[in-house]
């Protein structure tokens, strides 16, 4: 991922260094686990833990211009400086076991930070549902006034969808989580099972119950696509939030900081330009995941197609999903909110958007339900087409029919929404840490 969209705390987990560091401490403690049974002497292994130093990746870089191998060329950097007992490094392993096994450890620390981001941005959602239960709005369908919703009620979905996005992180941080130290085409032909054993357990790592060599990547187009869900929720979000800045909406807007400025032609300018970044990153992660899948079906026991895309999707999915989950938690956080402009918009057209109940009181009044659409439509079409009030032309159409009073009670929003408290009591229940 290029710089703009990295943060720094990402971006070291997927270093070289960090890269590298991983895979000498694998075949660190794959020399402890051979001393651990005898095959090799534990003061060679001591030697070894002793003398070898963090590998310069400028240093694998050079080398790998003659071996043509990256772990090769590792091999022979963090060998130098531990002299004779260095012939013990990757001993009965091979490439993939060191690859499969640290890039198990990356994309689990990224995980992590993934994961922290999503319980920051879970709390400022769960809070600003809470605030805003009753800050009244019209919920829309088709892009069009539907009926009487809550501000607060938009952010409930919000984060429910975020608690799933979550669950789904863990699992594939689960899933992912495993090592193989098995060999050449996984057959543990010159290793011993008990090696694998080691050094998982020291890095807290499942032993793959099988590996071909590599291991099975379904586990990685299962966390890829984990991460497209997370991002596919935070571009519905940011998608919500630049319809309703719309300059004819304008229920919310993003915030705007002392000194920004939002065109360079026209100074009036306020757009949503953080939310319009969620959702071309969230492009690329979707994207990615085709990617992932297309991993999955390697030549036989191992091919290295994989390996190539992998560089590319696994950092810029994360990076971008980090980057994303801490513009989008500013976001929310920080929304600017026009409740009277809402409530203006509630009312469009003299109450268009509560049509649904006077239908049925037309219809608890005797009336047949086509004969008392009929009569509604026809209001609200006059409201629509030609400027008019619905409230006032349904009132002509109903006649007597819905008492004063009871008719007045029907555009009162606090009738349509007097069910949704059970919503409420489900988000105050939802564990944050946040």
């Amino acid at each position: 991922m290029i710089p703009r969209y990295t943060l720094p705390e990402m971006a070291a987990v997927w270093s070289d260094q960090a890269r590298m560091d991983h895979w000498l401490e694998i075949e660190i403690l794959a020399v402890e686990a051979w001393a651990s049974i005898g095959r090799i002497p534990e003061e060679d292994a001591k030697s070894i833990r002793e003398r070898a130093k963090p590998v310069d990746p400028a240093e694998v870089e050079a080398r790998e211009r003659i071996t043509r191998h990256d772990v090769a060329a590792f091999v022979d950097v963090a060998a130098e400086p531990i002299g004779e007992p260095g012939r013990w490094l990757h001993f009965g392993m091979t490439s993939s076991d060191v690859l499969d096994t640290a890039l198990a450890l990356q994309m689990r620390d990224a995980a992590d930070l993934l994961l922290a981001r999503v319980e920051t941005l879970l709390a400022v959602t769960k809070r600003q549902a809470l605030a805003h239960r009753d800050t009244v709005c019209v919920g829309r369908s088709h892009a069009i006034v539907a009926e009487p919703s809550t501000l607060g009620h938009k952010f409930a979905l919000w984060a429910f969808e975020l608690d799933r996005g979550r669950e789904r992180l863990r699992r594939a941080r689960e899933v992912i989580s495993v090592g193989a130290i098995s060999g050449p085409v996984g057959t543990y032909s010159n290793i011993d099972p008990r090696i694998e054993r080691y050094v998982c357990e020291r890095l807290g790592l499942t032993p793959a119950p099988a590996s071909s060599q590599v291991i099975q990547r379904d586990r990685h187009a299962e966390y890829v696509s984990a991460l497209a869900l997370v991002a596919s929720t935070l571009d519905k979000i940011a998608t919500e939030v630049r319809h309703l800045a719309r300059t004819e909406v304008r229920e919310v807007q993003e915030p705007f900081a002392a000194g920004q400025k939002g065109s360079s032609a026209m100074p009036h300018k306020r757009n949503p330009v953080v939310c319009e970044r969620i959702t071309g990153l969230a492009r690329v992660i979707r994207g990615n995941v085709q990617v992932a899948l297309e991993n999955v079906a390697l030549w036989h026991e191992r091919d290295i197609s994989h390996s190539s895309a992998e560089r590319v999707i696994l950092p810029d999915s994360t990076m971008a999903l980090d980057f994303m989950l801490k513009d989008l938690t500013w976001v929310l956080d920080e929304l600017v909110t026009f409740p009277d402009r809402m409530r203006e918009n509630l009312m469009v057209g003299g109450g268009l958007v509560f049509s649904q109940g006077v239908l049925l009181a037309l219809v608890d009044s005797g009336l047949a339900r086509d004969d008392a659409y009929r009569i509604v439509q026809a209001a609200a079409a006059g409201a629509w087409d030609e400027g008019g009030n619905f409230k006032e032309a349904v009132r002509e159409g109903a006649g007597d029919r819905i008492p004063a009073d009871d008719f007045e009670a029907l555009f009162d929003p606090a009738r349509s929404l007097q069910n949704l408290g059970g919503v409420f009591e489900r988000v105050e229940q939802l564990e944050v840490s946040g």
